[in-house]
């Protein structure tokens, strides 16, 4: 059994600029964090005694006997890619819920590449396993994503990820271990319990790319640069604040990018003690992340008893094999 671990992300600054569409003409540029929650997927050889051949767990249970009859699309061009030539077991778990902005369809097809390559011994690096992900999801599935959240998945940390038409360098975050994890302390997400898929909202304004929203774009991708400032100066409340002030641009693209619930949620938090935040992923639903220094936690947590709260916590790593018995 193969047993393959993948972090998912939080997306700061940048989102948006990592599409397709907006790289065809420009470059790009985002900072995002891998985090302390993770999916999880098991693959081994399926014993020949069944009347299927593949078996896929998820929120479904799947028994087929052809790779073509799985209804899981990913899974399906997943295995399509790798075409095994033994029946396969397959199991996804993860600590976080689907759709909900956190990065988790990448994560997915991050996680079980590595875990097929390591099952068949293909010989595969962080490189490759972006560029494989990102074919999947935006040639073969044609979903309207970006590319950043393959290269969170991959190659895991606190990075500033520099995008131009036919390039990705990753950049990691010149803090000390210890300043990382004082930073990450100010941050917690709150579950708003709507959740979307996020290549349905992102189509909606990425696909018009009009003077407007490309203007909107561009001081997102300054906020990065700004943000980056901060970084270096230690300056982490004012990073707080920009987040605030580019959830508000990032608003002005699109009118579905949130809705009466997400804006009752974050003008709450900002309310009770947080400098800024933003909702995680393409918009509509998902997770709120909040910046809340020290002396505000006590009130900001005591004014969402009634939310989900999740502190967390950075990380360094990547997608990563936990779990092999083939090398016993």
């Amino acid at each position: 059994m193969i047993l393959s671990k993948t972090p998912y992300r939080i997306s700061f600054f940048g989102g948006g600029s990592d599409y397709p569409e907006w790289l065809s003409e420009n470059n790009g540029e985002v900072i995002s964090t891998t985090i302390n929650k993770y999916i999880y997927i098991s693959c081994r050889e399926l014993p020949p005694f069944f009347k299927h051949r593949h078996r896929i767990l998820y929120s479904k249970t799947e028994n087929v006997k052809n790779i073509q009859d799985i209804k899981h699309k990913a899974m399906r061009a997943l295995l399509e890619k790798i075409k095994p030539k033994i029946g396969l077991e397959i199991h996804y778990d993860g600590d976080l819920p689907s759709k909900s902005g956190m990065g988790s369809s990448s994560s997915f097809i991050v996680g079980c590449l590595k875990a097929f390559y390591e099952q068949f011994g293909i010989n595969h690096d962080k490189k490759k396993l972006v560029n494989e992900s990102i074919i999947l999801e935006q040639k073969v599935l044609k979903e309207t994503v970006g590319s950043q959240d393959q290269v969170a998945a991959a190659y895991g940390g606190f990075n500033n990820i520099i995008f131009s038409k036919n390039k990705i360098k990753v950049k990691p975050i010149s803090l000390s271990k210890k300043e990382i994890k004082k930073f990450s302390k100010n941050f917690f997400l709150i579950y708003t319990n709507q959740m979307r898929t996020a290549s349905n909202i992102a189509k909606e304004y990425i696909e018009d790319l009009s003077i407007k929203n490309k203007r909107q774009i561009q001081k997102i991708i300054d906020h990065t640069s700004m943000a980056k400032k901060f970084i270096k100066q230690k300056a982490f409340n004012d990073f707080g604040n920009l987040l605030n002030e580019t959830w508000h641009e990032k608003k002005q693209i699109n009118n579905i990018i949130s809705n009466s619930k997400i804006d009752y949620l974050y003008n709450k938090g900002i309310r009770n003690g947080a400098l800024g935040g933003k909702l995680l992923g393409a918009g509509a639903g998902g997770f709120l992340l909040f910046y809340v220094p020290i002396k505000n936690r006590e009130k900001f947590k005591l004014s969402f008893s009634n939310e989900l709260i999740i502190p967390l916590e950075f990380t360094t790593e990547g997608s990563e094999i936990i779990f092999n018995d083939k090398k016993r």
